[in-house]
């Protein structure tokens, strides 16, 4: 077989992964960008647990989305921006509206919370987008979602007054993407993620609200996050 032939034959693969439609309608759930467990994907596409699992292995065969376990659940979303961008250019060919994810969490805890011991909410998923964004994480050399901080990264975190190479050496996970349960998209997880909290609350950037997990951004904050970090509000 040539290279055009074995070329012709994956477009035809990946093709017929996507033409079948309930896996067209997890595809399409996934491309607002946030992560999905196999139950809710089974939901969406209105089969059930066990076939959407096979369904979900043969969009993993082809490339089309990345799984990834978090404690007890395993989270799928697109392999990555080539495909989503390939599934709305079909949505345009068919004409398609697709409806918008609205988290139903309490407003308070989505906009900024503790999760075990670091940032999560919207803050926590914008804070993330912003670091990869200034090339401070880079991805780990294992599979398990790990992150590694850059040199201007470490630079960055060390102008905090976070010891890099202190937490570095805790016994605990240096750094990873922590998929966010209300935003379904990862925020930073791990000793850098709690670093980034202690550093935080001590210069009161955010305060933490009376027998809740809640975060408040003080004004600040909000001043500290825009001129470090290009934060918006």
């Amino acid at each position: 077989m040539n290279v055009e032939d074995r070329a012709d034959a994956a477009v035809s693969k990946i093709a017929a992964a996507i033409g079948e439609p309930a896996r067209a309608r997890m595809l399409y759930c996934l491309v607002d960008g946030r992560a999905r467990t196999g139950t809710e994907l089974a939901m969406v596409a209105d089969v059930t647990p066990s076939t959407a699992s096979v369904h979900l292995q043969r969009l993993k065969a082809q490339r089309l989305v990345a799984v990834f376990a978090q404690g007890k659940h395993r989270y799928y979303s697109l392999e990555g921006a080539n495909v989503a961008a390939a599934l709305e250019a079909l949505s345009v060919l068919a004409g398609r509206s697709r409806d918008v994810f609205v988290p139903n969490t309490p407003n308070g805890l989505r906009a900024a919370r503790i999760c075990y011991d670091h940032i999560a909410g919207t803050l926590g998923v914008s804070l993330h987008d912003r670091f990869k964004a200034m090339g401070w994480l880079s991805r780990g050399s294992s599979a398990d979602n790990a992150y590694e901080l850059t040199r201007s990264g470490t630079k960055a975190f060390e102008d905090l007054g976070i010891d890099v190479a202190a937490i570095r050496a805790l016994r605990r996970r240096f750094a990873f993407a922590c998929v966010d349960w209300s935003e379904r998209r990862p925020h930073i997880g791990g000793a850098v993620g709690a670093a980034l909290l202690n550093v935080a609350m001590r210069r009161k950037w955010v305060l933490q609200e009376l027998d809740s997990r809640a975060l408040t951004v003080t004004r600040i904050g909000r001043r500290e996050m825009r001129s470090r970090f290009g934060l918006r509000d």
